[in-house]
């Protein structure tokens, strides 16, 4: 894969992506999010990490509109996803950490795992729609 292929996967919004290169480069941004995380929560603490977090979003984002367009589903569902992430993520910079042992926080974090997990299963699991759709040639034309 080439230079342009990766950028495309982390920066752009439009085409669909199969399920390898999703996968591949998933792996990659959990790798370099995990190392600089470490790193960043030794020299900044909470807050620091947590604005790393927030520069993760956009590349993770784009990788997964992608498959969701290839599975044929609404970017918005992903959409919704990530604006939840986002915004756990500003409330943790004015407020601090959340705490998970409060039940009421239970409202907004065990439903938001729900989705993150369907999302996974439907992005990462299920193959992509056969034949061209809305958003694109199917990536495996041509492959078995």
């Amino acid at each position: 894969m080439n230079p342009t292929y990766w950028i495309y996967l982390f920066t752009s919004f439009h085409g669909r992506i199969n399920r390898e290169p999703f996968w591949i480069a998933c792996g990659i941004l959990a790798a370099i999010e995990i190392a600089t995380q470490w790193l960043a929560y030794r020299i900044g603490g909470d807050t620091l990490s947590t604005i790393l977090d927030l520069a993760f979003t956009y590349p993770e984002f784009a990788l997964a509109v992608k498959r969701a367009n290839d599975r044929n589903l609404s970017p918005w569902v992903v959409a919704l996803f990530f604006a939840g992430n986002v915004a756990l993520d500003l409330f943790t910079l004015l407020n601090g950490e959340i705490d998970t042992t409060n039940p009421i926080n239970s409202i907004v974090l065990v439903p938001f795992a729900v989705l993150g997990v369907v999302l996974i299963v439907e992005l990462g699991f299920r193959r992509g729609t056969s034949g061209p759709n809305r958003f694109g040639p199917d990536p495996l034309s041509g492959k078995a």
